[in-house]
């Protein structure tokens, strides 16, 4: 008896005019396009169940315990932090003192690069380390200033600084930053780190080349004291300019170029001497990581022998130094966020929340690939969101994920998240015990030490080859990128690579090219030797494998592209599997935007191949398309032409996942016309590979997936139901085995007298129904069949894959095609 709900909804129904009856593909009376009148209800067998909206419902919406597994996943420490050990700690420690000694000087040159005093370099790295681990998948990331950030955080500042006067240029950072890190933190929260997967490798690779290549040229005067020009243009024009004032250098370029030569110095030596001492590699990387600090350190002392006495009012060091930092975190204070404040960046504000997402997630995906573990994206666009939300309370403008500091954690051992706070202890340290000695740091130096750090961003020619190797159309989109940036800015070529690559996709999903498909038999081969399947003697046992492939016969059919396309050898010649039968494989799945540009390839192809069922269709001239005119006036039909009828068309779902409204009607539309061009026999559509029950629903919602039955009704008596079955279980008993050559026995008699049926395997088979018969039930169909009465006398074994409910549905392509030989000799040649 039916329920209340769906009294109701039948009777809306009936009042709106939607009939819920429109296909009865289980058993009805009702013969419209796409139905099948063969009944299962009273078959003891699997039919298969349609998804429900209220299934899609329940799928999607978060259940209680999927709201509490939320809320714990926003604290990753919880899960470790109870397993802390002295061994972890002792790691953390090491690393974490290691990157502190490179964090500082490194913060505070970034800072210069913000168009900010160095402090706020130091309180940005401080908040970092310090609220990341909270947040944390990833035990190597180090969230602190970074080059491309803050030279696009200067970028913003000054441009907002122009529309906002009044304002000072930190108030303006940390403002930058609340609302840059509040949109990452809601995309965090919402789940969406998956949006990041649409900035491509090369689009990255082109952001940070060409943006190291700015920064790079836009130290130049810093480090060789040249001044008298911007160093905020386009890199090209930072070029220029350099040359033309190269004659003002000053005693600042002996600090700055020394420095970047000890640099790379130490680096250059510390790298043979691990290579040619193993034993002692790691004690040279540690030489090598800290040579920033040793640089500056040594450069802190050069400074003050040179200024000790210079250090007073009214009296101007020999060489360029930092000045006075303020000790304490003396900018502590409530962010100001106006309207006025936050319209003056939001031109800006895309790329800055861009670059906080690609340099994150790149890194530390890579870093995570690199340790064997695996980061969740949406957590962390919430640990980088809530470090840049809150550390505007201590003074701190936007920051990422730094690489190189990220790398020296993890080749330091870091073995948890924790080290963040280890570092942040040591920069609280220098915030509070070290201002008196920055005073002596030189500008020069630090510049040395941009210009060194962004040097390893650059990607390398050998990478651009393999970029070439491996995809050719990303190489041009990789140099646009940098060429932009060169020639722009670092936010126009952000917004070039990205726009590229996005039409990149969309130009492959528009056109992509669907294959028609070829059967070939191969052979398994282990050197000269061929793999044979088990042989039987004469009295039908099996004799034992002549090879290792126990699982699978060494002799198989296979479908390979006709035209090859796909490198397989050309010598194989591939043709249609059978007159008038096409198999077709999607190769970008199939929705709306390459929906048509399928179908047309496959129209046009079928047209090309086949002829038109019945030539005289068109009772008169006038009755003939514009399109199709036919041939000349007082001309027949060309009576040559010996191309088959279509019969048959077999899809190949395996790289379809979801299908959509467009697609289906295309679909529906092609169906139609080809149906007309078969007139007056119906065309069969087998699909294989559907791997998705709403994929399903919604061709079968469109009338396929089960029989056309022929405008006359007749065809449906000579219709064969093949379906495909599956062992379940039973036992090798024997009498099992002896079952089975007896089913192998009595298919082999039944294909010698059906030649309709010669390619149907031992797990397919039917029996046609007798013409004197009315239509018969499928299950009386399948009790009939070898393979099913299998089934039906001992249910425990075997099992039909599919739903018998969805005949023209099938587990692969090779099923696919037995159906559709079995069914071609109905079809008019």
């Amino acid at each position: 008896m039916a329920s209340p709900t769906s009294k109701i909804g039948h009777g809306l129904a009936k009042i709106l005019g939607i009939d819920l009856h429109y296909r009865q593909e289980t058993g009805s009376d009702r013969i419209t396009r796409g139905e099948s009148v063969f009944s299962v209800t009273s078959a003891d067998t699997y039919v298969e169940r349609e998804p429900t909206a209220a299934e899609w419902l329940h799928e999607i919406l978060p259940s209680g315990r999927d709201l509490i597994h939320y809320l714990v996943h926003l604290f990753p420490f919880l899960k470790w932090i109870t397993r802390y050990n002295v061994q972890w700690l002792i790691g953390d420690l090491v690393a974490g003192i290691t990157v502190g000694a490179v964090v500082i000087p490194q913060s505070m040159a970034y800072a210069k690069l913000a168009q900010l005093p160095v402090e706020f370099g130091l309180y940005s790295s401080f908040m970092g380390v310090l609220i990341y681990w909270f947040f944390a998948t990833s035990k190597d990331i180090t969230i602190g200033p970074v080059a491309v950030l803050s030279t696009v955080t200067g970028n913003v500042v000054l441009k907002a600084a122009e529309k906002v006067p009044d304002v000072s240029r930190d108030i303006i950072a940390s403002s930058l930053a609340i609302i840059a890190g509040s949109i990452v933190l809601f995309l965090g929260l919402a789940r969406l780190g998956w949006i990041v997967e649409f900035i491509t490798l090369a689009a990255i690779s082109a952001f940070m080349t060409g943006s190291a290549l700015n920064i790079a040229v836009g130290q130049v005067p810093n480090m060789m004291g040249i001044t008298g020009f911007s160093t905020r243009e386009a890199t090209y024009k930072v070029v220029i300019n350099i040359l033309k004032h190269l004659g003002r250098s000053d005693l600042n370029a002996a600090i700055g170029l020394s420095a970047l030569f000890l640099l790379y110095l130490i680096r250059f030596t510390c790298t043979y001497l691990a290579k040619r001492y193993p034993n002692k590699q790691r004690t040279f990387f540690f030489i090598s990581t800290l040579r920033t600090a040793f640089v500056i350190l040594l450069y802190i002392f050069i400074s003050y022998l040179c200024n000790r006495h210079h250090r007073g009012k009214g009296q101007k060091p020999i060489f360029t130094t930092l000045g006075n930092v303020p000790r304490g975190f003396k900018h502590a204070r409530v962010p100001r966020i106006t309207t006025d404040i936050i319209s003056s960046f939001a031109s800006e504000l895309p790329s800055t929340v861009i670059v906080l997402l690609i340099e994150h997630i790149s890194i530390s995906k890579s870093f995570g690939r690199i340790n064997n573990y695996t980061i969740d994206p949406s957590q962390e666009l919430v640990a980088i969101g809530v470090t840049n939300v809150l550390g505007p309370f201590l003074g701190a403008y936007p920051a990422t994920g730094s690489f190189s500091r990220t790398a020296i954690k993890s080749k330091a051992g870091v073995r948890t998240p924790f080290a963040g706070v280890i570092t942040a202890i040591v920069v609280l340290l220098a915030v509070y015990a070290l201002p008196a000695m920055f005073w002596y740091i030189p500008n020069a130096a630090l510049a040395a030490v941009i210009i060194h750090a962004v040097g390893d961003l650059i990607t390398p020619p050998n990478t651009v080859y393999q970029f070439w190797r491996i995809s050719p159309l990303e190489v041009p989109i990789f140099f646009a990128g940098v060429i932009v940036t060169v020639f722009s800015s670092i936010e126009n070529g952000i917004y070039t690579t990205v726009s590229v690559s996005a039409a990149l996709f969309l130009f492959r999903a528009f056109k992509a090219r669907g294959r028609f498909l070829g059967r070939a038999k191969i052979h398994s081969v282990i050197g000269d030797h061929l793999l044979h399947p088990p042989e039987e003697d004469k009295e039908g046992n099996a004799s034992p494998r002549r090879n290792p492939a126990e699982s699978e016969d060494s002799v198989r059919n296979v479908f390979l592209p006709i035209d090859h396309h796909d490198g397989s050898n050309p010598q194989i010649e591939l043709e249609d599997p059978y007159p008038g039968i096409f198999i077709y494989r999607f190769s970008e799945g199939f929705n709306y935007p390459n929906a048509n540009h399928y179908l047309d390839q496959l129209v046009d192809t079928i047209f090309k191949k086949t002829r038109r069922t019945n030539p005289a269709t068109y009772g008169r001239p006038g009755d003939r398309p514009w399109n199709d005119p036919g041939p000349r006036r007082g001309k027949e039909v060309d009576p040559t032409d010996k191309r088959p009828t279509l019969k048959a068309i077999i899809l190949d779902f395996s790289s379809v996942n979801n299908v959509d409204l467009t697609s289906v009607q295309n679909l529906i539309d092609v169906r139609n016309q080809l149906d007309r061009y078969a007139a007056p026999d119906t065309v069969d559509w087998h699909f294989s590979n559907v791997n998705n029950r709403w994929t399903k629903r919604a061709l079968a919602a469109a009338g396929f997936g089960y029989y056309t039955p022929e405008p006359d009704g007749s065809g449906i008596h000579r219709w064969k139901p093949i379906f495909s079955v599956a062992e379940i279980g039973g036992s090798h008993s024997a009498a099992a085995e002896a079952e089975a050559r007896e089913n192998r026995r009595a298919l082999k008699a039944a294909a010698k007298r059906d030649q309709a049926s010669d390619d149907i395997e031992v797990r397919t088979g039917s029996r046609s129904s007798t013409p004197d018969s009315d239509v018969d039930s499928l299950d009386k169909q399948l009790s009939q069949a070898k393979a099913y009465g299998t089934m039906s006398q001992k249910p425990s074994k075997v099992a039909v894959v599919q739903g018998l409910n969805r005949p023209l549905f099938h587990v692969d392509v090779t099923a696919a095609l037995n159906s559709a030989l079995a069914n071609a000799q109905r079809k008019s040649h």
